[in-house]
């Protein structure tokens, strides 16, 4: 048996496992066996490169190619995935920052009395504490009441609107911070939120265009087209809307009463207006309690007074969340005939406070001088802490004479 028939085949994952060794063995094999043999140098170089890389004489098999594609693809898989969930987590964290930073902004933005994010002014004590408008305006409300100096609810320091003043920085940092929709629930920066929910929300409360004619249907805009589609007022009788419309025109009519008495009087012979001021004042009462006077001062010929009291003089209006003012008009000079008069209150020229008009009636006489306390049509409570918080109380009487 020849040498080349005594040598086993050797497998080409051992040789391959063997790499440059086995080449070498192989090698020393053929010079042992002559010139001759078939495994001359260089026959065995040859067959030794074809069993450790045979893709050098032929190309890659079909099978190693989809093994090396199918491996290169899941080395990409995993490293995208690996990339993805780092990118995940990173997203995470800094969401989680964000969302802390935004937590810390609230403790330190918010204002000292209610703990809750200012949503118009902000105002400030000597010492920086914050407070918002209301707050504020509660504030100082309260110790008018008491009588005594508004403090600050941190720092005891004395607070007025002349020791106070406008944070304008904090201001432009709470309108930046995020707020919660009321109808949709996302989140929006405060100072585009009011727009938000009175012209985009697709939630916002709105009201059917058939209000005109009774529809009370209320719901959110998404559903407003589908309800206007359906909406059964368009398609009742004459006789059924008859009978909306005259409700409506009812309080239509009321309004307008209100207006043409306004400008009847404006048509009057004696006719006399000023601006009143309210400065508050104790009574000597054991239990003192609150009012409001304004000075003398002349219309119509005639000398008048003006007071004002508090919830009609109740014990502790402090303790009160509702609060009121009423006032009554006196007449001080005497007079030889009655006097029949019409006569409201309006705001000043200089406040901001909303005053509804009512007009007011009396007959004034030597022995019936003063009216009855009527109450200030103040629209709120919000309205009158913000007279009570001011050092006075600047308002414009008009006083009418009705010519018999």
């Amino acid at each position: 048996m020849s040498a080349v028939e005594e040598r086993e085949p050797v497998p080409a994952a051992s040789s391959a496992a063997a790499g440059g060794g086995g080449a070498a063995m192989m090698m020393a094999a053929a010079a042992a066996s002559g010139p001759s043999d078939p495994l001359h140098p260089a026959a065995a170089v040859a067959q030794a490169q074809e069993l450790n890389h045979p893709e050098l004489e032929e190309g890659p098999s079909s099978k190693k190619r989809a093994r090396l594609e199918a491996e290169s693809a899941a080395g990409s898989g995993s490293g995208s995935a690996g990339g993805g969930a780092a990118g995940g987590a990173a997203a995470g964290a800094k969401a989680g920052v964000e969302h802390k930073l935004e937590e810390r902004l609230y403790s330190v933005l918010c204002c000292t009395v209610c703990l809750d994010l200012p949503k118009a002014s902000v105002y400030q004590c000597t010492n920086g504490h914050l407070m918002c408008a209301g707050c504020f305006i509660h504030l100082l409300a309260d110790a008018r009441l008491k009588e005594e100096q508004a403090t600050c609810p941190n720092c005891r320091c004395e607070i007025s609107k002349s020791l106070c003043c406008r944070n304008l920085a904090v201001e432009k940092a709470v309108s930046e911070l995020p707020s919660e929709c009321g109808f949709c629930l996302k989140q929006f920066p405060r100072s585009i939120l009011e727009r938000h929910q009175k012209e985009d929300c697709q939630d916002r409360v709105t009201l059917c265009k058939y209000k005109r004619i009774g529809c009370p249907w209320q719901g959110p805009f998404h559903e407003l087209t589908a309800h206007e589609g359906e909406c059964g007022h368009p398609t009742k009788t004459g006789n059924e809307l008859m009978e909306i419309l005259d409700e409506m025109d009812q309080n239509h009519k009321k309004e307008m009463q209100l207006y043409n008495s306004i400008f009847n009087l404006l048509s009057f012979e004696k006719i006399g207006y000023t601006e009143v001021q309210f400065r508050p004042y104790r009574t000597d009462d054991f239990i003192t309690r609150l009012y409001y006077e304004t000075p003398r001062f002349t219309v119509l010929n005639q000398t008048w007074v003006l007071k004002a009291r508090v919830n009609d003089s109740e014990r502790n209006p402090n303790l009160s969340c509702k609060r009121t003012l009423s006032f009554q008009l006196i007449l001080k000079s005497k007079v030889n005939s009655p006097m029949e008069c019409s006569f409201l209150l309006l705001k000043g020229p200089y406040d901001d406070v909303k005053i509804n008009p009512v007009i007011y009636h009396f007959a004034f006489t030597n022995e019936n001088n003063e009216t009855d306390y009527m109450p200030l049509p103040i629209i709120d409570s919000v309205e009158c802490n913000k007279l009570l918080a001011a050092k006075n109380i600047n308002l414009r009487l008009f006083i009418f004479q009705i010519q018999k």
